[in-house]
C-alpha cells in the first residue's frame, strides 16, 4: 500500500511517500480502506517530536475516512463495507497510508450521503470540541467565551455550544468575525486590540460568565481566569494547568483539561460508546446542513505534505483534507 512515512523527526518535508506493507487487525480491530485523510496540527507536532512507542518509520496520522476492508477476532458491531470516520491513537501506525488498523471501538459510523471529505474532519476537530464543552454542567443561556474561535476546533465547539442553547463570546482575528458569527457567536472580540482583555473584564461585570474555553495555552488560559463568575469552568484544550490561576476560596472555579488522545489508553467502552455517538450525530447533523464541517483545503494525497506545511504556517480558519 502506499504509505506518507518519516525515518526521522522533522517538518512536514521529512515525509516520504512508500510502498509498505498492508497491515492486518488483530482482536478487536478493523482495517479501514482510507478514502480521506484529516489533517491536524498533532501531526506536524508529533512528527517533530517523534513518540516513544513508534517504530521506524513510522506512519503518522491520527484522522481518516472510508470503508472497512477486514474485521479482526471478535469484531461484531460494524461489517465490511461500512462506511467510517476515526480517531486513532498517536501511539499507532496512522492515517497517512492506504490502509490502516484502529480499534473497532473507536469508529463512527457515517450516513452513506456524507462525503468522506467532511468526514474526515469530524474526529479530532469536533470530537475535541464534543469532549471540551461536555465538561461543564452548564445550562442553556449560560455565557462562555471561547478564545481561538477560528479554528478547527473552536469552529466545532462553536457550533455545539450554540446547538446546547449557551451564548458565546468569541475571541478571533477581525478578518474572521462574519465566519464567527455565522457558526455561533452572539459577540467578537478581536485579540489583535491590546486592549480586548479590558473589553471583555468590562462585559463581564455586567453578565457573567461561567465557563471560559481556551485554545491558545495553559499560560494564556491562566490569565482569562479571574473573568469567571463563582463556580464557574476553565477549560484548556491546548495545554493544563499545573497549579491553582487564582486564590483559594475566592471564586472557586473548576479546572478541566482536555485530550482526546487520553481516550486510547484510559476509557472504557462506555466513554467509548458515548464519543463515537456523539460522532456519529455530528456526521447526520452535517448532511441535514446544521454542522458546518469546515473544509477549508482538499488535496490529493500525494500533496499531503504541501498541505500539512500550510497547516503548520497557518491561518487555519476550518480542517484541511487529504483525498485518495
Amino acid at each position: 500500500m502506499k504509505a506518507w512515512v518519516h525515518h526521522q523527526t522533522g517538518g512536514p518535508d521529512v515525509l516520504r511517500l512508500e510502498e509498505r506493507p498492508r497491515p492486518k487487525p488483530g482482536r478487536g480491530e478493523v482495517l479501514v480502506r482510507n478514502r480521506a485523510v484529516g489533517l491536524n496540527p498533532v501531526d506536524w507536532k508529533f512528527i517533530e517530536w517523534g513518540h516513544a512507542a513508534w517504530e521506524w518509520p513510522h506512519i503518522p496520522g491520527v484522522d481518516g475516512a472510508g470503508e472497512i476492508a477486514e474485521a479482526g477476532e471478535g469484531v461484531t458491531h460494524v461489517g465490511l463495507g461500512a462506511r467510517v470516520a476515526y480517531h486513532n491513537d498517536l501511539a499507532r501506525p496512522g492515517s497517512f497510508a492506504e490502509y490502516t488498523v484502529v480499534p473497532a471501538r473507536a469508529v463512527i459510523a457515517l450516513p452513506g450521503a456524507l462525503p468522506f471529505a467532511a468526514a474526515a474532519a469530524i474526529p479530532c476537530p469536533a470530537l475535541t470540541a464534543f469532549q471540551a464543552v461536555s465538561k461543564p454542567p452548564l445550562a442553556a443561556g449560560a455565557h462562555v467565551l471561547v478564545t481561538g474561535a477560528s479554528g478547527a476546533v473552536g469552529g466545532a465547539l462553536l457550533q455545539l455550544a450554540r446547538k446546547r442553547g449557551w451564548i458565546v463570546h468569541a475571541v478571533c482575528s477581525a478578518a474572521q468575525f462574519e465566519r464567527v458569527i455565522r457558526l455561533g457567536a452572539a459577540t467578537v472580540t478581536d485579540y489583535h486590540r491590546p486592549d480586548w482583555r479590558s473589553d471583555i473584564q468590562d462585559m463581564a461585570r455586567l453578565q457573567p460568565l461561567q465557563a471560559v474555553f481556551d485554545m491558545v495555552s495553559g499560560e494564556h488560559a491562566s490569565s482569562l481566569a479571574h473573568l469567571l463568575s463563582a463556580n464557574g469552568h476553565l477549560v484548556c484544550i491546548q495545554d493544563r494547568q499545573e497549579k491553582a490561576p487564582l486564590p483559594a476560596f475566592t471564586t472557586t472555579i473548576s479546572l478541566h483539561e482536555v485530550g482526546l488522545n487520553a481516550m486510547h489508553g484510559y476509557a472504557d467502552d462506555g466513554q467509548w460508546g458515548r464519543l463515537v455517538a456523539a460522532g456519529a450525530a455530528i456526521a447526520v447533523d452535517i448532511v441535514r446542513k446544521s454542522f458546518d464541517p469546515q473544509v477549508m483545503d482538499g488535496v490529493a494525497f500525494d500533496a499531503l505534505p504541501e498541505a500539512l506545511a500550510r497547516l503548520k504556517a497557518g491561518p487555519n480558519p476550518g480542517n484541511r483534507v487529504a483525498l485518495f
